[in-house]
């Protein structure tokens, strides 16, 4: 590996981004103008009918945003006229051949200029219909590559996936990368064409049915996504589709075609130092027991408070992102396969599950949430901790459904919560108890994400040092209970509480 400069590197460059208004791909593109003003130009993918919508959508969901107060402050009234020359929205879809681009123009403009293709766009629910997960993350990831493929001057292909690709696989899991009909658990068959066309004949099965709603359909297509990825080895739809994702761009890679890097994040979690320190955007994964448990509405945390759960910083994954490109750039006597990076801390910096909940207690202690409906303060205590799915269930069943006759809710704070009948309450207690079953992984995990690979890519910037503060991604850096405590629940409570 050889890298001298990323800003070097960054000047003059032109590069497509997908999934432009997604929470990481916006740090990205926010990252990129900020510190490198001269790049030639960021073509940013949105889903969108049209060029003036896509342009719609790039304002309202990224540069209105907090996100881009630094470069407000920079630029004044000039960021307006500096994004409109750095910045080409462009109306696509990558479910689609050339992306969903219609702009005939525009295409050739983009295959003549490009250099670097970022593939971001996902869905990252793990509950996401099968149909959509397939289309959006593993044959849009194809997609993408065959577009990168057309541009002349392609330098790199760099492709986010996620370190959960390995499942639920326990011990040290390595950065290598996927082969076409590997399954986790090596049962024969796994064919991304035979599941694309067990799709095809689910979906056509269920809309001949005249009883059929989209409700009912939407979750039979959910319950075949898990259904499918449980048969090959993964826990969840999204992680399946992931690496299917991953096994398609690395088995249709050609030897000398292009460079192919795939970035594996961990849980990404708020900034930890840029734009400042605790932006963040939607609830991500761990984030769902703070808001519950800050609000005085969860009652217990399921997981093991020894366990590791590996998490790193939105910055430090698109400091990682921007480094991996400008060294690996034009590399292409090395891609006969795809090089992996694992970026998270579970090896250099674990971070324990027990830590995220003291601080969450210390922090929510020191600063309750007004509750809007009353104005006071919701005192949060010590909460209670359940270490096994099977004592969840009967603390949930227990607390919430026996005290439950006929349609009467006599829990009144259960009663409040869900607003509902018994019925109602019964369905509703279902489908916690499956999200629940879909986080399980990970509040349990016993995985490490070997990150040898991310931690010379570390080294090689570290040289330069001058740039070395710029482009850091060193979890070893971090403080936990100081990140949780001060700088990420409050960024929560300030950027997700409603």
């Amino acid at each position: 590996m050889e890298l001298d400069s990323v800003l070097d590197f960054l000047q003059d460059k032109t590069i497509l981004i997908t999934g432009a208004t997604g929470f990481l791909a916006k740090i990205f593109v926010e990252k990129i103008l900020r510190v490198q003003p001269n790049v030639n130009k960021l073509y940013l993918l949105v889903r969108a009918p049209d060029a003036k919508s896509a342009l719609q959508r790039f304002n309202t969901e990224a540069v209105a945003k907090e996100l881009f107060k630094v470069l407000k402050d920079k630029y004044g009234a000039n960021l307006e006229s500096f994004l409109s020359e750095k910045v080409t929205p462009v109306a696509g879809d990558i479910t689609c051949e050339n992306l969903g681009v219609e702009d005939y123009n525009l295409i050739q403009e983009m295959w003549r200029d490009v250099d670097v293709v970022v593939n971001v766009a996902a869905t990252t629910n793990f509950d996401e219909r099968y149909d959509i997960a397939l289309a959006l993350n593993t044959f849009g990831a194809e997609n993408v590559l065959k577009f990168a493929a057309k541009c002349i001057n392609i330098k790199l292909l760099l492709h986010v996936s996620t370190a959960y690709v390995s499942g639920e696989k326990p011990g040290l899991i390595l950065e290598t990368p996927y082969q076409l009909g590997d399954a986790l658990n090596h049962t024969p068959g796994l064919d991304i064409n035979i599941e694309k066309k067990i799709i095809e004949e689910k979906l056509k099965e269920l809309k001949s049915d005249e009883k059929a709603t989209e409700k009912s359909i939407t979750l039979a297509m959910k319950d075949l996504g898990i259904e499918r990825a449980t048969k090959f080895g993964w826990p969840n739809t999204y992680v399946f589709t992931k690496a299917l994702g991953e096994m398609i761009i690395v088995g249709q890679l050609k030897g000398g075609d292009m460079p192919l890097v795939i970035l594996r994040p961990t849980i990404v979690t708020s900034t930890y130092k840029e734009p400042f320190p605790g932006w963040i955007e939607g609830i991500r994964t761990i984030d769902s027991l703070a808001v519950g448990y800050g609000k005085g509405r969860l009652a217990c945390f399921l997981g093991d408070p020894e366990s590791v759960i590996d998490a790193i910083p939105a910055d430090m994954v698109v400091n990682a992102m921007i480094t991996a490109m400008a060294t690996h750039a034009n590399q292409r006597h090395a891609c006969e396969t795809a090089i992996v990076y694992h970026v998270g801390s579970s090896v250099s910096n674990p971070l324990k599950y027990k830590v995220i909940q003291e601080s969450g207690y210390n922090y929510f202690r020191r600063h309750p949430w007004i509750n809007k409906k009353d104005g006071k303060p919701v005192i949060v205590s010590k909460i209670k901790v359940l270490t096994s799915m099977d004592s969840f269930q009967r603390y949930f069943y227990l607390r919430y459904l026996l005290p439950l006759q006929g349609l009467q809710v006599l829990n009144s704070a259960l009663c409040h919560a869900f607003n509902g009948t018994y019925t109602d309450l019964k369905r509703k207690i279902g489908f916690v108890l499956r999200v629940v079953e879909l986080y399980k992984p990970y509040l349990f995990s016993k995985s490490f994400y070997d990150d040898i690979n991310t931690e010379k890519l570390r080294q090689r910037a570290k040289e330069n040092v001058v740039e070395a503060n710029m482009f850091y991604f060193d979890p070893k850096t971090i403080k936990w209970d100081v990140y949780f405590e001060h700088i990420h629940y409050p960024g929560v409570v300030k950027h997700v509480f409603k």
